[in-house]
């Protein structure tokens, strides 16, 4: 494997790192609660909900609200025993983290110009975002728990909510997805589960992008090793050249997208019921299922198998995409 000179990916996962502060007082936890509470009906008060955004109260009252409140919120616990906070850090925001945001930023920008152009409101969509985002999380860590290391986390249950310790999956965040989706329908008059669908995963699509290139930054989920000439070495797991999978995946979804794009202008912004929804599950997953030839097996117990476990819960996404665009789909 050394015909060809291969790029090598040596990059620091962590964006920047910053070391712990000493604070110049001690600040009281139960202070900074009482802040919040203090902001909140603060806010309230000087720009209540029934006021109009022409009549908002300025700048400055907005910060004499916050400031204000976060030195009284202090004041009684000068007196009173608190837990308090003395140091700040260490601060290492990650890379991942970045691009994790860019995913619900991108997302939510696309889903409120698809909710602009179907006369619904921002508030709507609002609800929305909590519904999909609470539902990624929980739905990507409980898939890869499921999915992946079932032994180690039912021996270790307490390391389940532990996100930060790496673990995601995204078949587990697609089931979450859509469930959140049928919740929100169901919760939502006159909104049907694939009207949701169709808004949801153009942004998801771009979100995936994002995720892709947060682990090529951590050189994970990483591809075997080959010798084709765009083959990458990721130094900081070994010097083998191998496939830049995420990278595919990533690609994957700007292609998944610019089609949904397709389908959504072709027939003037209102696509049929299901359309983009069946379209995204064909195109993502079978691209998926393709490119896990190219990954190292994640589940220990399906090595050796011809098929993976990202292949194995690829099939039913596939199945039910073309299912809704054969049968569903009322195509004009």
């Amino acid at each position: 494997m050394n015909s060809h000179t291969h790029f090598v990916w040596n990059a620091d996962p962590v964006l920047f790192s910053l070391n712990e502060m000493t604070l110049p007082f001690p600040v009281s936890v139960w202070g900074l609660i009482l802040s919040a509470v203090l902001i909140y009906f603060g806010l309230q008060k000087i720009n209540p909900p029934s006021k109009k955004k022409e009549s908002e109260a300025p700048a400055w009252q907005f910060w004499s609200v916050v400031l204000g409140s976060l030195l009284i919120g202090q004041l009684p616990f000068l007196f009173i025993d608190s837990p308090a906070l003395e140091t700040i850090g260490p601060v290492a925001p990650r890379w991942y983290g970045l691009m994790f945001a860019f995913a619900f930023i991108s997302g939510y920008a696309i889903g409120f110009r698809l909710f602009l152009d179907a006369g619904r409101s921002q508030e709507d969509l609002d609800r929305l975002l909590i519904y999909v985002l609470v539902a990624t999380i929980i739905g990507a860590r409980l898939g890869h728990v499921f999915f992946y290391e079932a032994d180690f986390y039912l021996r270790n249950i307490h390391l389940i909510p532990q996100v930060w310790t790496g673990g995601l999956a995204s078949h587990g965040a697609a089931i979450g997805i859509i469930l959140a989706m049928a919740l929100y329908a169901k919760n939502t008059a006159g909104t049907s589960f694939l009207w949701v669908a169709d808004r949801v995963v153009p942004g998801v699509a771009i979100g995936g992008m994002f995720i892709r290139i947060g682990n090529f930054f951590n050189s994970e989920i990483l591809g075997m090793p080959t010798d084709l000439p765009w083959a990458v070495i990721f130094a900081r797991v070994d010097m083998l050249p191998r496939h830049p999978s995420m990278l595919y995946e990533s690609v994957l979804c700007i292609i998944v997208l610019i089609s949904l794009a397709a389908i959504y202008y072709r027939y003037d912004k209102k696509p049929p019921e299901g359309s983009l929804f069946g379209t995204f599950l064909v195109m993502l997953f079978s691209g998926r299922f393709l490119i896990e030839f190219t990954k190292e097996t994640l589940a220990d117990f399906l090595a050796g198998n011809l098929l993976d476990m990202g292949q194995l819960l690829s099939i039913p996404f596939v199945l039910t995409g073309a299912w809704l665009l054969i049968r569903i789909v009322k195509w004009k």
